[in-house]
């Protein structure tokens, strides 16, 4: 009986986790194909990528997640024939995944200014770049097709009040086309809010993870 009693509270325990695998999963792959952040981390100009530091974190809960489904049918399927070989590599996992997802939170924490500024960084040199006059028609045509992405998909237009003003005040007069209708907020705003928004889900969402994670543990120690 107390074998049964044992195996069930171990296979509940592990539907969880398959579950909460399935759960962290779908959330990862939502934020790494997010149309907004995909549009901005996909741009190249000149040779030079976007920044993709934010993808780190991404694609850890994407490992983590993926692994957790596949320990939770390991741990249902351990219980189920009873094999404490199956169950002790299930508990295992569950603490080396408890590892990886403090490690995955803290890491978002620390960089969530990290990740906005970087952006922050990128989109000033190729705004700068546009609005030089030295540049070959050519290349100020591609950093231009590069703000533009930028603008159309956060709404915004220039680095600050003075160059989005400055930047409005050009496409008036014919000089250039970037900012789109409305866009009148600074484009660094918008990729701190962006930005920062999704790490900080990162970092709860590993967080919440660890927890149940050590839920668990804590189960299959006093079982």
């Amino acid at each position: 009986m107390g074998i049964r009693t044992d195996s069930n509270c171990i296979k509940c325990s592990s539907d969880e986790g398959t579950l909460t695998g399935g759960v962290i999963l779908g959330v990862a792959l939502w934020l790494r194909h997010d149309p907004k952040t995909s549009n901005l981390l996909e741009l190249n100009f000149d040779g030079a990528q976007a920044p993709s530091t934010f993808y780190i974190s991404v694609h850890i809960l994407i490992a983590v997640g993926a692994v957790m489904m596949v320990v939770g049918f390991l741990g249902c399927y351990g219980a189920i024939q009873e094999s404490q070989c199956l169950l002790g590599t299930f508990f295992a996992c569950l603490v080396i995944l408890f590892a990886c997802e403090v490690a995955a939170g803290i890491w978002g924490f620390m960089h969530r200014e990290t990740v906005s500024k970087e952006m922050m960084n990128y989109y000033d040199s190729v705004y700068d770049k546009a609005m030089t006059q030295s540049l070959t028609d050519d290349k100020k045509q591609a950093a231009a097709s590069v703000l533009k992405v930028f603008h159309e998909t956060l709404i915004c237009c220039g680095k600050g009040q003075g160059s989005t003003f400055f930047t409005r005040l050009t496409d008036a007069v014919g000089v250039t086309d970037l900012c789109p209708s409305g866009g009148t907020t600074s484009c660094h705003n918008r990729i701190q809010e962006l930005f920062s928004d999704k790490i900080y889900l990162i970092g709860i969402a590993a967080l919440v993870v660890a927890v149940i994670m050590i839920s668990f543990s804590f189960l299959l120690l006093i079982h």
